[in-house]
């Protein structure tokens, strides 16, 4: 990853910016479907010689991710590779110790750069943005430490600028919500196996079927789980008549307790 540009320039001249960067390569973006990828896709789209989309599918994503990325590559008209990654076989990452962050995206960039070379393109690059340098992340180093290339983040723009992008270009993306994996649902140093993984999901796959709630976290804790939602939506969903069927849900998941956190989402709550 090469430096960072916090100069002031307009987003626009950022844009063009990136766009010689791209412009007449054959271009891999690490492809998740959020907001910041689908938005470096388009843009890559407009000026590299070739775009391949790559999505890596392993356990800490949940399905409807994997599912919204191949229907968005799809919209996007952009050839699309979708890979398989057995997180949970890794015993580092399964693990979950403090610094998983940092060697989960080095596996992910390890494996980005390997179908870069089998495919014979360029470059690879990946959404980071310059609003994600705030905060704890690990996955920085992993980054600064490949050949990855982080346009976003090199030039300067951050998130407001990437969603004003998607409505000006009706991407149809612009206000979906930030998702994190599902190994951030787990305390650090708590195992993460895949049958844990697949009761975290169960949890936050139906909270999404009863429920117009997107932001949603089902934290970890053993035979409990605690689910986080946004603080706005909290006393709809407690009177929601739907809501026992998240509790049987939660329980034929293999959870005894299930707790709704009264504080609401935050960020990393199960590390403190």
């Amino acid at each position: 990853m090469r430096g960072i540009d916090m100069g002031e320039k307009t987003a626009q001249e950022k844009f063009d910016r990136i766009h010689e960067m791209l412009r007449g390569k054959r271009v891999i973006v690490a492809y998740s479907g959020g907001v910041d990828s689908t938005v470096l896709a388009h843009v890559s789209r407009g000026v590299a010689a070739e775009t391949l989309l790559l999505t890596v599918d392993m356990q800490t994503v949940p399905q409807f991710e994997i599912d919204e990325a191949v229907d968005l590559a799809g919209r996007l008209g952009i050839e699309h590779k979708v890979v398989r990654f057995d997180w949970t076989a890794d015993d580092v990452l399964s693990a979950n110790l403090p610094d998983r962050c940092y060697h989960c995206k080095v596996s992910l960039t390890h494996l980005w750069l390997q179908v870069k070379n089998e495919e014979e393109m360029d470059l690879v690059v990946e959404g980071t943005n310059a609003s994600d340098i705030h905060g704890h992340r690990p996955g920085l180093k992993a980054l600064k430490e490949s050949d990855i290339r982080s346009p976003f983040l090199e030039v300067g723009i951050g998130k407001e600028d990437i969603r004003a992008y998607a409505r000006d270009h009706d991407l149809g993306i612009a206000e979906k919500p930030p998702q994190a994996c599902l190994a951030t649902r787990f305390p650090p140093n708590v195992e993460i196996t895949e049958a844990r993984l697949a009761m975290i999901e169960a949890v936050e796959t139906k909270i999404r079927e009863i429920s117009d709630i997107e932001c949603v976290r089902a934290r970890y804790h053993g035979d409990l789980v605690r689910i986080e939602i946004p603080p706005e939506q909290l006393a709809q969903f407690v009177g929601d008549p739907e809501i026992h069927r998240l509790v049987e849900t939660a329980k034929e998941a293999g959870f005894k307790y299930v707790a709704l956190d009264l504080e609401g989402y935050r960020s990393g709550s199960t590390s403190v």
